[in-house]
């Protein structure tokens, strides 16, 4: 295989985590909506605990996004 084109495979694969990261976001935040809406006292609570796992969630497909570039431009 020529290394360019494992390269552009790889870069693609690594991609793919960005794209996840964002459904990992949504699930994230439509489990506290529905959580908060079954049990509003809890929801201010839970809130720095959704704000974590943004935070991780986010961190994960900069990351993985931080991985194609290197993989592409190096």
């Amino acid at each position: 295989m020529d290394p360019e084109a494992a390269k552009l495979i790889g870069a693609g694969l690594a991609a793919i985590g960005t794209g996840v990261a964002a459904v990992g976001v949504g699930t994230l935040f439509g489990h506290f909506l529905s959580g908060a809406l079954r049990n509003p006292s809890a929801a201010q609570g839970q809130f720095a605990n959704l704000i974590f796992g943004f935070a991780v969630t986010e961190a994960l497909g900069i990351f993985a996004l931080l991985i194609a570039f290197l993989l592409l431009f190096t």
